[in-house]
């Protein structure tokens, strides 16, 4: 049997230190992002190998070439959160000695932009954090708009976004249809991913939890993607790819797997989900789960017909199913 809607879409959320700097101390992260940057070039190979599209959703300010440059693209407006922890500029003047490679991967965004079936989204410019108390829709508009910018001055079109740590708010989709984007990333509808601001330890140990028992109700049909104002597709995630760690792993990657054949037998789309740095404490490990998991969809479309797809072309493919559909 073909199943012709059937999907696996992944995204990242590529961030470097951007995503990270108020959790972790970047003195000792050095290694961890040294790996990080060294696994992507293998994750393009593997990727095109084995023909599986991706959306890249990038930190803007990964653009820059260096400290020079990134002083250059400060906007003209940046978030006033109330926790000053949270901003990146703020961050930038307590730690003057910030190492380049931490921050900045132009050469990396442009492996990817030349990988096929590579789609660069947005993470915004700033890591931006759009249900923080202080920040404003106009800083949030002049923070995506420099990013699309500086994306465009690289020759990438920006479609796609993500919000920094699935902070989604919609009432920030108004800004993202008049600056261009076609498709954003939802959180699953599952209560324990409904406040991600707080994000609270009953919220972490379901969510902890969901990923190795629970039922398979992560995957959707391309008919359950709503459009806001018919121009953004609000496409759920389905399933972080945690880190790998000693404990539960075959449970974790067999829970995938079987979601994911769920999903190719049942017409749906499955969309993974994780940060390239995940893979940094353990690159050769996390090489080798990503491969058996690329491993079981060629099994599924051999046999089911899924295909690999990135945001933009489930976008259009969602688009084509409602019009068909209206017909």
């Amino acid at each position: 049997m073909t199943n012709l809607n059937s999907y696996l879409v992944i995204s990242l959320d590529f961030e470097l230190l951007w995503g990270v700097f108020d959790k972790v101390d970047f003195r000792q992260k050095h290694q961890y992002f040294h790996n990080t940057r060294k696994v992507i070039p293998q994750l393009l190979k593997l990727f095109k190998d084995n023909e599986i599209n991706c959306t890249w959703a990038s930190v803007g300010m990964l653009f820059n070439a260096d400290w020079e440059e990134w002083s250059q693209h400060n906007p003209t407006e940046v978030p006033s959160y109330i926790n000053k922890k949270l901003s990146p500029y703020s961050y930038k003047l307590n730690n003057s000695n910030l190492p380049e490679e931490l921050c900045f991967a132009p050469e990396l965004l442009d492996q990817i932009y030349s990988t096929p079936g590579q789609e660069i989204g947005t993470h915004t410019y700033s890591h931006y954090y759009c249900l923080e108390e202080g920040q404003s829709l106009e800083e949030f508009r002049v923070d995506l708009k420099l990013a699309i910018d500086l994306a465009a001055g690289k020759g990438c079109a920006i479609k796609s976004l993500v919000f920094p740590r699935n902070q989604f708010n919609e009432k920030y989709l108004k800004v993202c249809q008049d600056l261009g984007i076609h498709s954003v990333r939802i959180n699953p509808t599952n209560w324990y991913w409904n406040d991600v601001q707080s994000d609270g330890l009953l919220n972490k140990i379901f969510r902890s939890g969901d990923a190795y028992i629970g039922p398979k109700d992560k995957s959707y049909h391309i008919s359950e993607i709503e459009f806001y104002n018919n121009q953004i597709s609000l496409q759920k995630a389905s399933r972080f790819l945690r880190p790998h760690s000693s404990k539960f792993n075959s449970i974790r990657l067999d829970r995938i797997k079987s979601e994911m054949s769920y999903a190719a037998k049942n017409d749906e789309i499955f969309h993974l989900w994780w940060h390239p740095h995940n893979f940094g404490d353990f690159p050769n490990e996390s090489l080798l789960e990503l491969k058996e998991i690329i491993t079981h969809f060629k099994e599924c479309q051999s046999k089911f017909g899924m295909q690999s797809a990135n945001m933009e072309e489930i976008h259009l493919a969602a688009q084509h199913f409602h019009k068909t559909v209206e017909s």
